[in-house]
């Protein structure tokens, strides 16, 4: 497999606040790849530096081949690279299929003059958006909840409809922040079922989680965060009995 996103040892301060020191890994294309880690070990930081949120203080984040480091989000997203939040960012008062529409606007090329004019290129596109928008909303199990308020789902779907807006984006790498936060245990395997299912369309995952049992049987490896430093990276077993990670995250009875 080939590395789609590379982290070289990219550092960010805030102030005299370091949030992360050196932190350096790959993601190869087709896999999905988990960031574990404490409270505060600068996982979400990392992700908002590699989408664009957060400029660098040193190094560089290569998106296949290509630098993002300190590139606007919404460049970052037309390069292929799409994220979910910790904390769900949907368009509360928008239907679910509205929702996911936005997420179409950075592959459609009608501009303001199209929107106006209603030209037939214009027509089709928006049709052909509307189609891959409700097939979206099919793959990720909302089918039935295209003309609902995004407001007026059960927290699970809400968290499925941001997947299937950053998918309407067509990235090759979707960021997940905490995807299965808050699900209970049949919730969280309906998601690993998504994650599995993503990956075989071809999208390649990053996911940072705080259920550790679903990254170990999920992630194709896996790299673990303690104050803002990288100190372990590899498979799910040997990140599992590494004596750092046991120190500093998993405790005890992981290493069991």
């Amino acid at each position: 497999m080939a590395a789609l996103l590379s982290v070289n040892a990219v550092s960010k301060r805030f102030g005299g606040i370091v949030a992360l020191d050196d932190v350096t890994l790959t993601v190869q294309e087709g896999e999905i790849y988990g960031l574990i880690g404490p409270n505060g070990a600068g996982k979400t930081t990392l992700f908002n530096c590699m989408t664009g949120l957060y400029g660098v203080s040193r190094g560089e984040i290569m998106l296949d081949g290509k630098p993002i480091h300190n590139r606007k989000p919404h460049l970052i997203v037309e390069q292929g690279f799409a994220r979910t939040f910790q904390n769900i960012r949907l368009f509360a008062n928008m239907t679910a299929l509205e929702n996911v529409l936005v997420g179409r606007h950075v592959r459609t090329r009608a501009g303001v003059f199209g929107a106006v004019l209603r030209d037939a290129d214009t027509r089709a596109e928006e049709a052909a958006s509307r189609e891959r928008a409700r097939a979206l909303l099919d793959f990720v199990g909302l089918a039935n909840k295209g003309r609902t308020l995004a407001g007026h789902l059960a927290y699970g779907e809400q968290r499925r409809l941001e997947i299937a807006r950053a998918l309407a984006t067509e990235p090759r790498l979707l960021a997940l922040d905490e995807p299965v936060a808050g699900m209970n245990p049949a919730e969280r395997r309906q998601m690993a079922e998504l994650f599995l299912r993503l990956r075989a369309q071809g999208v390649t995952l990053l996911l940072i989680e705080h259920d550790v049992k679903l990254v170990m049987g999920l992630c194709d490896r896996v790299a673990v965060l303690d104050y803002g430093r990288k100190i372990a990276e590899g498979t799910p077993g040997a990140v599992r009995s590494d004596p750092a990670v046991i120190a500093a995250y998993l405790g005890t009875e992981a290493a069991a």
